[in-house]
């Protein structure tokens, strides 16, 4: 009887109970929505680089190795030597390394020389390869790979020049020895999209008539020569390994982090995204208050929409009571009514966010390279709904108690 009189309330309501539903709903699809993106991210954040079970560079700290090997931000204190990093390729526990040289950029993207074994062994998304959107890897010594972004930004494409510059901030360029652009990287949405790549023997040869940061006056070897030279790097900037077991893991990286010959250090990206993850938590936090405080927002707006109609009914509730209804029914239904408008409004906030998920899903990770997966809803989500339902029944209370109050004398002397 009480579910009945409450649905016929709402309905003879539709405009005002139907704003508040939607309120409420778009409230509830953003505080979700915000939610999928936050674990969207920290998953993509986690996946930037998976298969690997070290990285491996000179001392310094474990997040800083991270940024500058993996993410392309900062610079390396130091290098490591070409000595150690073959030593440490000849250990019987690794079963690949990979060598990264950085310190040269082109127009703000930064250069990273490796050898081809990079586009086979980097992993992202928990295992997905890198892969070529046009165009083939490098053949030649001086062809670059460019990732999505560099391609998209710059408008390049196969065969275009590329002139690398002398560090990160300079005005020192490579012009004597120019790249061409042998193939473009389809987007993964990690730091390789805004990265080219070259060989480990390019980053040498662009060198070879360089001395302290400048091109030696007069002197320009020709690229015909230049191939024929051997281009052993002196030093490398970073290196990934992976090992013949994940037992052998953590030995390794005692090993190196004891190794004699120059401080070094080995990192296992697990552990160091996790303590990067942990330094921006806080815009994560931040992120999700806001969020919290919309839903709050819209919570009290049905809260004052509820006072505003209690004048109204104060006929229907005087007439309720004259009918015989206790004072706990005339609560309960107002309690009721805030139950089922928070309810439609948080499977209807539901919905929205599924529809804008399977509309914005491919397009989010074309552009940001940001995979938000589409599945039931999860139990974190369903906690989400019960609570924002609670919570309605909790703020309705307040006009709920003052009906309550209400006399019948008050009620009846209401004129029409």
């Amino acid at each position: 009887m009480i579910l009945r009189l409450a649905i016929g309330s709402l309905m003879a309501r539709a405009l005002t109970v139907g704003m508040t539903i939607l309120a409420i709903a778009l409230s509830v699809a953003l505080f979700l929505g915000v939610e999928k993106v936050r674990t969207g991210a920290k998953a993509s954040f986690a996946d930037t680089i998976s298969g690997t079970d070290l990285i491996v560079g000179a001392r310094s700290g474990s997040v800083q190795l991270l940024l500058y090997s993996v993410f392309r931000i900062g610079n390396a204190t130091n290098n490591l030597t070409w000595d150690s990093y073959q030593d440490i390729q000849q250990r019987s526990e690794v079963d690949w390394i990979v060598p990264i040289s950085l310190g040269d950029s082109h127009r703000q993207f930064r250069v990273m020389g490796t050898t081809p074994e990079f586009f086979e062994r980097y992993k992202y998304r928990s295992g997905q390869s890198l892969a070529v959107q046009s165009g083939f890897l490098m053949d030649d010594l001086f062809d670059a790979v460019i990732g999505a972004d560099v391609a998209a930004t710059l408008n390049y494409d196969i065969d275009d020049p590329i002139v690398v510059a002398h560090g990160l901030a300079s005005f020192s360029e490579h012009k004597d020895q120019p790249f061409r652009v042998s193939g473009i990287l389809e987007k993964t949405g990690t730091p390789v999209d805004r990265t080219v790549i070259v060989s480990l023997r390019a980053i040498e040869a662009i060198h070879v008539d360089w001395q302290s940061g400048a091109q030696i006056p007069g002197q320009s070897t020709p690229a015909d020569v230049i191939r024929q030279m051997p281009l052993e790097p002196q030093a490398i900037t970073a290196a990934l390994i992976g090992t013949k077991s994940r037992l052998q893991v953590f030995g390794l990286q005692r090993a190196i982090n004891q190794y004699s010959r120059e401080p070094l250090l080995a990192v296992l990206p697990g552990v160091a995204l996790q303590e990067l993850w942990q330094i921006v938590g806080i815009a994560e936090t931040a992120l999700i208050a806001v969020s919290a405080m919309v839903v709050v927002t819209a919570l009290i707006g049905m809260m004052a929409t509820i006072f505003s109609s209690l004048n109204e009914r104060r006929r229907e509730m005087a007439i309720f009571r004259a009918m015989g209804a206790r004072p706990r029914v005339i609560l309960g239904l107002l309690v009721l009514e805030a139950v089922l408008m928070a309810a439609i409004g948080a499977l209807l906030g539901l919905g929205f966010l599924y529809m804008g998920l399977f509309v914005g899903q491919p397009l989010i990770d074309s552009a940001f390279g940001l995979w938000l997966p589409i599945g039931p809803p999860t139990l974190r989500e369903l906690w989400v709904i019960l609570g924002v339902v609670a919570a309605g029944a909790i703020v309705s209370m307040v006009p709920a108690f003052r009906a309550y109050r209400m006399s019948l004398a008050d009620g009846m002397i209401v004129k029409i």
